[in-house]
This record gives C-alpha cells, sequence and structure tokens, in this order.
C-alpha cells in the first residue's frame, strides 16, 4: 500500500520529477525565514518586503487551485507564505501604531 502511494507520488505531473515540486518546495525556505524573523523586533520589519510576501502568497495560493494538476505543495506553501507576512504586517503596524498611544496618570 505504501508503495503503490509513494510509486503515485512519484509518477504525479507535480511530483518530484518536475519543477513543480520543487520550485515550491525551496519556496518554503522564505516562509521559514519569515517565521524565524518572528522574534526579531517589529522594528526591523520591512513593510515592503512583508507587502511583497503577502502578495505573492495570496495571489499564487488562487493560481495554484485553477492550474492543472492541482499543485498542493504550491498552495500550501503559499498560503503559509501570506499568512506569515500578514502576521509580520500585523506586527509592525501595531508596533508603529498602537504604541505611541501613552497613558497619563490620573492626578487628584
Amino acid at each position: 500500500m505504501a508503495a503503490s502511494k509513494l510509486q503515485a507520488l512519484w509518477n504525479h505531473p507535480a511530483g518530484p520529477k518536475t519543477i513543480h515540486f520543487w520550485a515550491p518546495t525551496f519556496k518554503w525556505g522564505i516562509s521559514i525565514a519569515n517565521i524565524a524573523d518572528f522574534s526579531k523586533p517589529a522594528e526591523k520589519v520591512s513593510y515592503p518586503q512583508q507587502i511583497a510576501v503577502t502578495c505573492t502568497g495570496l495571489i499564487w495560493s488562487r493560481y495554484s487551485l485553477v492550474i492543472t494538476p492541482k499543485n498542493w505543495n504550491l498552495f500550501s506553501v503559499n498560503v503559509a507564505m501570506a499568512g506569515t507576512g500578514l502576521y509580520q504586517l500585523a506586527r509592525k503596524i501595531k508596533q508603529d501604531y498602537a504604541s505611541d498611544v501613552s497613558v497619563e496618570p490620573v492626578k487628584g
């Protein structure tokens, strides 16, 4: 059973014998790097970079569902890219705009 599933994966039109497998597999490096950057201070996050990561993830997620054959590896890596990009943007926006509000003590 396992051998037939491995053979089906190997012979799939988006399987390891094609670029359609390897390009998204290496693209996981971008999402992993973005996850590693979660520990960096939010002021070091770049708006243009994270907007590009998010938009790329959203656009290619859609594309991966309309092509034939469906490339689930491409879909999942781009969902991860969009998610990590949105998270980084949220961190940056929160740091830039929400932390500027200061609360003054009540005098009485």
